[in-house]
Formats: structure tokens, C-alpha cells, sequence
């Protein structure tokens, strides 16, 4: 019988940490659902003390998302302990991951102080978060770079404190998979009570070691690895989620290890964090790439329609990757579309259906055919286009041409009241975002702005993502159409919307400070 791997997701909170804008709230709930669908078995979801909006968006998470055990991220100290027991305490399982620097070179540059207090800083924390959940983990932050017998010391002062789960972090991502799994087996051996805790890697991606060390981890004796979906992450990002759970998943012949990963979950998630997070999936990715599956030699060719594990180990089924062959047109009722979403593997909790309909209706008639991707993206920009938002687009009229500047006339319904100005730019795009600082009077300054297709060929949907800067924060818009001019609109008109959350955050704030 083959032993359990637990896959401990950090999506929400090592990646979204390396994102240039944050997310929202409603982005992290949507993300949340769609990682738990995955059966992992631990969702970190956020640092609660970092920030007001980080706190309501674990304590949401915890409320609304079951399944996995929640976890929250704190310092060793006591207010990020307390903020984070308070934000989880609505989750059904919970857990307190802390953590200090154990390294002689973060000891030294950035604690200054001895490994002697770090540990205990880190026993008085662990049992600060005790009162709050049987369920502790705790970080030896730098432990690639820790002396083995230091790592042993606090180990075991950690796990006699209530720690139930150790990371022992590769944090710059240095080691190799022989150092790490050397690291790991030494603690197995010189730890006397290590058989009261888990042990979990936690391995980053800056040489491109971050899963191999992790699956060397695993070989010597951890049984929690901790990952991100596409490897997001800081830096070079982290473990990849997909890469770890399919390698266990293929090579159980070997490893003799299992994961409860649904697999079929894998390549739907890999898409709506690309997608929400902004950060596009690399087209050579192993298992989620647009190339993972994709054969141009004639000789492959020929031998997977001989026999497909010639040269495919896996089949794109097992990972969910979807068929675009069955299309749909203005003709096609609600029932068929409900339908083809069940079978890509969203729930009719995922979408309203009758806006979703108006939406496909609108760009069925414009486009004729409507596809798998064209589906998957509108779900998620339905979500994100609240008919409740201040901003909303009305219209957006441009024209250009080779021997003119070009034109645009923007429509904005703003707190329910109908505006519109025109303006000229070098290209329709820089007109409308012209049109709608007049409108909004607001010098919003767009830093990024990406456009890619949805799907293949020139009925391909439009995806236009930019990075926009105003007094001094960054914001992340996306609009989608068949139009890349309104696309781009609709990507501002969120940015908008995100500004004036904000500013509606900052002024209760203020409004409680003076009360």
C-alpha cells in the first residue's frame, strides 16, 4: 500500500504574493473554490495581519469555501498569531502556519539575534497558536541553508511546543535534490520525536529545481509538499502544483506514493489563474502548456495515432484538458450550454446562468461559433462585470484608418447616471482611455497592457489585461470582447471600479477613526 503525499496549496498566498496588482476579494473567494475542487488538502489563503483587505479575505474564505483545511500565514509574533486565529476561526478545519528564519545568514542580517532566541520566539508562538486549533504548522524559514543540527535543535523544541506539521523551506530556492534530501532524511534520523509531526517542503524555483527537490523530499521521508498552480510564486515561482501531482500520479510505479489530486480539475484551475491572476501559462509548460500535448514530428504524429503512449505518458483527459470540437451557435438553447459546462467541469453554482446566456448570445451573433474557451472566459469575466459596479460601459464608438488620427467616443454609466466624451489618439485604445480621464476626470496611468486570443483564429475573443497606477497603488483590469478596442474599455471600466472600492475602504476607515 502506497503512502499519502498532502499537497498543501499556496496559490493565494506565495503566489498572489508576486503578483504587480492584488487581487480582489472576490477574485480570491472565486480562485479559492476552484482550488478546493481539486481535492487538495491544505489551501493557504493569506497573511491576515499584512493588511485589512488580506483579513476579510481569509476570514470569507474560511466562511464560504469547504473542504480543504484553511490555513493562514504569521510571523512568530503575537499579533500576527491572534489576527489570523480570529480570521480563520469561521473554518470548519483550520490551521496556523508560523514561521521564523533559522540560518546563520537571516539570523544574523535580518533577526539579529541568536538561533537561541529564534527558538524561542517560535515555541512561545506555536503555543500561542495552540489556543486557537490543534492544527500548527511551523517553518524553519531558510532551512536549505540551516546546519543540519540547527534544524535539528528547533526542530524538536517545535514539535514538543504543539507543531503538528514542520516545513523546512527551501526559500531561495539553492539546494539540490541530494542536499535536500539529505536534509530530510538527517532530521528522520537525529530528531527523537519526529514521528509526532509531518514533515513538508515548501521549494522554490530559482535554479529550476523546485519540483525535482521536492519529489526527492518526498523519496526521503516528507509527506506534505507545498506548491502553487502553474508554480506561481515569488521570483522564479514555486513547486508547480500539476507537475508534482502528476509525477506521483505516473510514476506511482515507482515512487510508491499517492496524492487524492482530482487530476481532471488540473487544467481548468491552471487556466483561471492565468487568467485571474494575469500571469500567462508558458506555451512549453509541462502538463498545462499549449504545447504539453501538442505533436508536430511526423514520425510522433504516426505513432500516437498507432498507439497513443508512444509518445504521450499521459492522455489530456487526465489532467481535464477539453475537446474544442463541439461548438455552439445563436441557436443553441440554455440546456445545451449547461450541459457542455458539466462536462468541462463547472457546477451551476459557478455561473448565473441568464447573464451568462445574454453574453453568449451577443457573441454568438457576432462571431457564429462559440467554443469551449470562449465559454471558460466568459464565466470568469461574467463574474468580474457586477451590473452593480459604479462604473459601467454604456458604448464605445472609434474609427481609424492608416491616414488619420484616430477617434473615440466612450459611453459610461457612473452611480446610474448616462456620460459620454470624445477624444483622438494615436490608435482607438489610447482614444477611448483619453475619452474616459475626461469622463472620470481621474489621471489613471496604464504601466501594462498585454492583449492575447482566447482560442484560435480570427473569431478568437479578445483578452486585454493591463496594470494601471493611481496615487500611488496598482490595479489589475480585464476585459474581454470580440472587439479589441472594447475589451480594452471594459479592462479600464474595471480598473475604475477598483479604484473606487478602494477609495470607499479608505474613507470608512477614516470616518471610524474620527467617530
Amino acid at each position: 500500500m502506497s503512502d499519502k503525499v498532502w499537497i498543501f496549496d499556496t496559490t493565494l498566498r506565495d503566489g498572489e504574493q508576486a503578483l504587480k496588482a492584488s487581487l480582489t476579494e472576490d477574485d480570491k473567494l472565486q480562485l479559492a473554490h476552484t482550488i478546493s475542487r481539486l481535492n487538495v488538502d491544505v489551501m493557504e489563503v493569506g497573511f491576515p495581519v499584512s493588511s485589512p483587505a488580506d483579513f476579510r479575505s481569509v476570514q470569507r474564505i474560511a466562511t464560504e469555501v469547504k473542504g480543504p483545511i484553511i490555513c493562514g500565514l504569521a510571523r512568530a509574533v503575537v499579533k500576527d498569531i491572534e489576527a489570523c486565529g480570529e480570521a480563520l476561526r469561521p473554518a470548519e478545519q483550520r490551521r496556523i502556519h508560523t514561521f521564523i528564519a533559522t540560518s546563520p545568514l537571516h539570523l544574523e542580517h535580518k533577526l539579529r539575534m541568536s538561533l537561541d532566541q529564534a527558538t524561542e520566539m517560535a515555541v512561545k508562538s506555536i503555543k500561542l497558536a495552540r489556543n486557537y486549533t490543534d492544527d500548527v504548522e511551523f517553518s524553519c524559514e531558510d532551512a536549505g541553508r540551516t546546519p543540519h543540527d540547527d534544524l535539528c535543535r528547533i526542530v524538536e523544541r517545535a514539535i514538543a511546543a504543539g507543531a503538528s506539521t514542520i516545513n523546512l523551506p527551501d526559500t531561495v530556492g539553492y539546494v539540490t535534490p541530494q542536499e535536500y534530501a539529505a536534509m530530510i532524511s538527517h532530521l528522520m534520523n537525529n530528531v527523537p520525536n519526529i514521528d509526532k509531526a509531518r514533515l513538508s517542503v515548501h521549494c522554490h524555483n530559482d535554479l529550476g529545481l523546485a519540483v525535482a527537490n521536492s519529489i526527492a523530499a518526498v523519496q526521503a521521508g516528507a509527506r506534505q509538499i507545498e506548491c502553487t498552480i502553474n508554480g506561481i510564486g515569488e521570483r522564479a515561482g514555486n513547486c508547480s502544483m500539476e507537475e508534482v501531482a502528476m509525477i506521483l500520479k505516473m510514476r506511482h510505479d515507482y515512487l510508491n506514493l499517492h496524492t487524492d489530486i482530482n487530476s481532471e480539475e488540473i487544467y481548468r484551475a491552471s487556466r483561471q489563474v492565468s487568467q485571474i491572476c494575469n500571469m500567462p501559462v508558458q506555451p512549453n509548460k509541462a502538463i498545462v502548456g499549449e504545447n504539453a500535448f501538442a505533436h508536430s514530428s511526423g514520425i510522433h504524429q504516426d505513432g500516437v495515432l498507432k498507439a497513443q503512449n508512444t509518445y504521450e505518458i499521459m492522455s489530456p483527459e487526465t489532467v481535464g484538458v477539453p475537446s474544442n470540437q463541439l461548438n455552439m451557435t445563436s441557436r443553441s438553447g440554455r440546456h445545451v450550454i449547461q450541459h457542455r459546462l458539466s462536462e468541462l467541469g463547472y457546477q451551476t453554482g459557478d455561473y448565473d446562468m441568464e447573464s451568462l446566456y445574454e453574453s453568449f448570445l451577443a457573441l454568438a451573433d457576432q462571431k457564429g461559433t462559440v467554443y469551449d474557451y470562449d465559454l471558460e472566459a466568459m464565466i470568469h469575466f461574467n463574474k468580474i462585470s457586477d451590473k452593480d459596479d459604479y462604473y459601467q460601459l454604456d458604448f464605445v464608438n472609434s474609427t481609424s484608418n492608416s491616414q488619420s488620427v484616430a477617434s473615440s467616443t466612450v459611453g459610461l454609466v457612473i452611480g446610474g447616471e448616462k456620460v459620454s466624451e470624445a477624444a483622438t489618439g494615436n490608435g482607438p485604445v489610447e482614444a477611448s482611455y483619453k475619452a474616459i480621464k475626461r469622463i472620470t476626470a481621474m489621471d489613471v496611468e496604464v504601466i501594462e497592457y498585454n492583449l492575447d486570443a482566447t482560442g484560435a483564429g480570427e473569431s478568437s475573443l479578445g483578452q486585454v489585461d493591463i496594470i494601471a497606477k493611481f496615487d500611488g497603488k496598482q490595479y489589475h483590469g480585464a476585459g474581454l470582447a470580440a472587439d479589441i478596442v472594447e475589451a480594452s474599455v471594459r479592462a479600464m471600466v474595471r480598473v475604475y471600479n477598483l479604484i473606487y472600492r478602494a477609495q470607499q475602504v479608505s474613507d470608512i476607515k477614516q470616518q471610524r477613526k474620527a467617530g
